[in-house]
């Protein structure tokens, strides 16, 4: 990384801790790490050390949200799903002495497949029928990840309970007015929605936070089959709609207005095969017996927090404490988003 900033991860640094802590590696064996850009949440790191291979979390530089970016929080996540059936990368230590990288961080397994984010694997790019599966994988998945009895996997203090919505709104309100250094009144119009149109949650589950395609890696073969779920870090105990309306969030269709955000990524799932947001709401009913009813709250509120999320990596993007690209593009990102969400309260989407 250029600048004056140290970099990321010391690999000399972190070479001798990993040889203290794990089998196989040691210190004299030089380590490779690979900074990887798929995604704007904790940093990702490829490390290597002969034949052994892992990935490293950490938060990124600069001023950051109140409970944001917290890889302690995530590392206990992925102890407790791998006990379930929930496909995720198996954790191997975590370490919170920030005097090793300059920041805590956790290590775990390398697994290998596809992240879907702007091309297809190739037996779904030369398919289109077999596009239909992603999707009804992904939602299966969260059904699962919905069904995990928390208190068994000793993940029941990982949030309160009840009251998760009432919380939602309240937290991202208040990072909202900490991250203000310009007018959005489009995003305070879907605030006063939000209060006006709570509906009472269901049963309580964990909730992943940010699930969507591209926080998942799929084996390569047809039907689609997911080998592990990623970015954990927001984590908790809720309201599983609250997952769904994330994931519709970023389901594109054909026929959906352009935005300045809405990139190859975004735009991926209007391609022909793979299902529509309604047909994934009905497969989710179907799975889980849950009703559909609020759904369009649901994902107003996901596409509201999301852009209250990138108001704050624009804020640290225009104090300079960022190097991520893709920060720049957030002046009219995030308007943009604030419209899609009041598009949503406003009916003119549909997802039934």
């Amino acid at each position: 990384m250029s600048g004056t900033h140290p970099p990321l991860v010391d690999p000399e640094s972190l070479g001798r801790y990993l040889a203290g802590q794990l089998p196989g590696p040691d210190a004299s064996t030089p380590l490779t790490v690979e900074r990887i850009r798929g995604g704007h949440s904790n940093e990702t790191f490829y490390i290597t050390s002969g034949a052994n291979e892992w990935v490293l979390r950490r938060p990124p530089r600069g001023p950051l949200l109140p409970t944001a970016h917290d890889v302690a929080r995530e590392y206990r996540v992925l102890q407790g799903l791998t006990q379930t059936a929930v496909p995720v990368p198996r954790p191997l230590l975590l370490c919170e002495d920030i005097s090793v990288i300059g920041a805590p961080f956790y290590l775990m397994q390398r697994i290998h497949g596809y992240v879907i984010r702007t091309e297809l694997p190739p037996a779904f790019a030369a398919d289109e029928s077999a596009r239909h599966s992603i999707g009804i994988e992904l939602v299966d998945r969260l059904a699962d990840l919905h069904a995990v009895e928390y208190a068994t996997v000793g993940l029941g203090d990982l949030g309160k309970p009840t009251g998760y919505l009432e919380r939602q709104l309240r937290r991202w309100t208040g990072q909202l007015d900490a991250s203000r250094n310009r007018p959005l009144p489009d995003l305070d119009a879907v605030t006063t929605w939000l209060h006006d149109n709570l509906p009472e949650s269901g049963s309580t589950t964990i909730v992943h936070g940010d699930y969507r395609l591209d926080n998942a890696m799929y084996a390569p073969e047809s039907p689609a089959r997911i080998v592990g779920i990623f970015d954990w870090e927001m984590a908790t105990l809720g309201d599983p709609l609250a997952d769904l309306g994330y994931l519709l969030s970023f389901w594109s269709e054909a026929t959906d207005p352009p935005s300045p955000l809405l990139d190859a990524a975004w735009r991926l799932t209007a391609q022909p095969g793979f299902p529509t947001r309604a047909e994934l709401v009905s497969h989710y009913a179907a799975h889980t017996g849950r009703q559909m009813t609020h759904v369009p709250f649901y994902v107003a509120l996901a596409i509201w927090k999301l852009a209250i999320l990138l108001e704050g990596s624009y804020a640290r993007h225009l104090a300079g404490a960022t190097d991520d690209p893709f920060f720049a593009s957030l002046g009219e990102g995030v308007p943009a988003l604030a419209r899609r969400a009041f598009a949503v309260c406003s009916g003119e989407l549909a997802f039934t």
